[in-house]
C-alpha cells in the first residue's frame, strides 16, 4: 500500500495525550510488534477522543496540519516488508 487516505497514528512514546490536526484518523497503538488492531476514530464534534485499547487520548488541534502531531513523531508510517 503505498499510503493512507486517512492519516494513522501510534504511539511508540507512552504519551498520555497526542494532539493532531483531523477529527477522523486511525490508532494504531504503536510499532508493530507492539500494536493493537487498527481502528478508525471519528471525534465528530468533540475535540478529543480516547483510544478504547491503548487508552491514548487524541485531541484535536487545527493548527496543525494531517501529517503533524504534537509531541512530534506519532504519524504511523508502513514500513517496507
Amino acid at each position: 500500500m503505498a499510503g493512507h487516505s486517512i492519516p494513522h497514528f501510534q504511539n511508540d512514546g507512552g504519551y498520555k495525550t497526542i494532539n493532531i490536526g483531523v477529527k477522523e484518523f486511525m490508532c494504531t497503538g504503536a510499532s508493530v510488534p507492539y500494536d493493537h488492531p487498527h481502528i478508525f476514530i471519528d471525534m465528530g464534534d468533540d475535540n478529543e477522543k480516547v483510544c478504547s485499547y491503548c487508552s491514548t487520548l487524541y485531541k484535536y488541534d487545527p493548527a496543525l496540519k494531517a501529517n503533524q502531531t504534537e509531541p512530534a513523531g506519532c504519524v504511523f508510517t508502513e514500513r517496507a516488508a
